[in-house]
This record gives structure tokens, sequence and C-alpha cells, in this order.
């Protein structure tokens, strides 16, 4: 199936999982993480507190708990530091870790945030281009559904050198 692209709120969709875009504790911050643990309530938190918290491009599994997703897959993608730190190998591999968790569990449907484009500082348009072309690679060999969310009209509009139009 073909990645898909939408705007709006990744903790009201209804997927088999929605990936939060995490820190290393796994147990909630700032942006996409802190909505997604606001959305999906304290047992969140408190399940992933068995999880042994998560490392650079590493995916962990966790329950939806109240949001309408039945899974959480939590990731940590790369802090930017310039683009010369093996960035763009950690965060594609991020990417492929989350939809290889995904597919060990029979999970058929995955949305995603952009990955490390608020505060660990990864320019915008280099990490739509790092997600689509992770996911893509991956959607050559398996079936999924896979959407990119965007949460407004800011990110969607670097997509226009890329050509894609959005639902």
């Amino acid at each position: 199936m073909p990645l898909k692209f939408k705007i709006g709120d990744i903790t009201k969709l209804e997927v088999d999982a929605i990936v939060n875009a995490a820190n290393e504790s796994l147990l909630g911050g700032g942006g996409v993480d802190g909505a997604i643990h606001r959305a999906a309530g304290p047992k969140l938190r408190e399940y992933n507190k068995t999880l042994g918290g998560c490392k650079v491009s590493e995916a962990k599994l966790s329950p939806g708990f109240d949001l309408p997703a039945k899974y959480v897959i939590s990731v940590v993608g790369p802090v930017y530091y310039g683009g010369g730190h093996n960035e763009e190998e950690l965060l594609y591999n991020t990417y492929q870790n989350a939809l290889k968790l995904a597919v060990e569990n029979e999970i058929k449907s995955v949305a995603f945030p952009l990955i490390s484009a608020g505060v660990y500082g990864y320019p915008i348009k280099e990490a739509i281009r790092v997600a689509i072309t992770a996911i893509n690679d991956f959607l050559k060999e398996h079936e999924l559904e896979v959407t990119l969310v965007f949460f407004d009209q800011a990110a969607i509009n670097h997509l226009k050198d890329l050509s894609i139009t959005i639902e």
C-alpha cells in the first residue's frame, strides 16, 4: 500500500498503532510525546516504566489505553547536531525499527508523526525526506497501511518540492 499523508491530531486517529516520538525514558515529555501521554492517560506512563527506557532508533510497544489506537509504538529519534553525526542513518533506522515492530506484532495500520523535527532540531524538509524514504523502502516488502501525520499546514508546505498531495 502506498504511504498516505494527513494533517491532524495523531491522538485521534483510529489505526492499530500510533508512533510516539518519545524521549529515552518513555515517561512523557513535550510536543507529540506529551500529547500522546495526555490522551492515553496515566496508565501509559505506568506501563512504560516497565520497559526500561529506549535507546535512539529503537522501538518499544505499549497498549494504547485511552487512545482510539490499540497500541503505541514509542521511538527515540536522533538529536540533530548539524548532520555530521550519523543523524540521517539513525533517523532512517528509527522509522524502520518502528515498522518492523508493527509487522512482528501483526499490526496492520500505523500512523507516524514527523520524528526528530521538533525539539530534537532535525530540519523539517530533511526529516520529511528521510521519513518518506524509510517508509517507502519498508513498504516495498511489506503490506502495511502507513500514514505520516502532520500537525498543521506549516510542515505540509515543505512537501511542495516533492509533488505530494495530502488527504
